[in-house]
């Protein structure tokens, strides 16, 4: 695939978006819904400022939620998939867990942790966690019985399996559940930022534009929200295919 090709992708589905929303403003026509050639242009000016503050603090906790998730998740998936025994405890806990809405847990997070910053990083990453780990866990205990007995008899150890072997295996595996999990982190970011806070785009959009109804700057924050999905999306994604050509380059085709 040329280069250029996703770029003109994403562009012309950028082109088709506006222009459906704008021959939806037409029929409407009404305040609730402004046209993009009033909100595309607020949209820039207010990121250079207050809506780019909202920004930087809705960036930043989905950020460390994605870092706490990929830390505690990728090893505990890798340990799963190593150690049947300590996967087969925990499989029945982890097939109970792994489909309940984690967003459910809200209020009880808030309650043992207070409406923080922490608290919103935390629902964060639980949902991530578990669509990592469960992934990964998979990866590990998927690899060829051939290939970790080839390596074993190089004198490599479990730390070593891990490594050299396990980690670089499952990496296509967690970029490819991030980037499927960004979408939902940054729904869950949305509602926990409308709770007791004064930053964060969830806030700004609920509260300082929906509530006044203000309804051009509360598409800009709509705006915003989306384009740090996107932002979070594409990042993901270049990594994923850097890895992907970088294991086609080197022909590793570690399953």
């Amino acid at each position: 695939m040329k280069p250029a090709r996703p770029l003109v992708s994403f562009l012309t589905g950028v082109g088709m978006f506006l222009l459906l929303w704008q021959l939806a403003a037409w029929l409407l026509d009404r305040p609730i819904l402004p046209t993009p050639v009033v909100v595309v242009p607020l949209f820039l000016r207010s990121i250079v400022g207050e809506l780019g503050l909202h920004f930087l603090a809705s960036g930043g906790r989905v950020l460390a939620a994605i870092l706490l998730a990929v830390m505690t998740a990728v090893p505990a998936g890798l340990a799963l998939g190593q150690l049947p025994a300590l996967n087969r405890l925990f499989a029945p806990l982890i097939a109970i867990l792994y489909p309940i809405p984690k967003i459910v847990l809200l209020p009880v997070i808030y309650v043992l942790m207070g409406i923080t910053d922490l608290s919103k990083i935390f629902l964060i990453a639980l949902i991530i966690f578990f669509q990592i780990m469960v992934v990964v866990r998979d990866e590990a205990a998927g690899l060829h019985h051939d290939l970790l007995m080839s390596v074993r008899s190089l004198g490599a150890g479990r730390r070593a399996l891990f490594r050299y072997v396990y980690l670089p295996a499952s990496l296509p595996a967690v970029l490819t559940a991030l980037r499927v999990s960004i979408g939902t982190a940054v729904a869950v970011l949305f509602i926990a930022e409308q709770s007791l806070t004064t930053w964060g785009l969830g806030y700004y959009i609920v509260v300082e534009t929906y509530q006044v109804l203000l309804y051009p700057q509360m598409y800009a924050g709509i705006l915003g929200m989306s384009t740090l999905g996107l932002l979070l999306y594409f990042v993901v994604y270049a990594l994923e295919r850097k890895i992907n050509r970088h294991r086609h380059l080197t022909g590793d085709q570690t399953p």
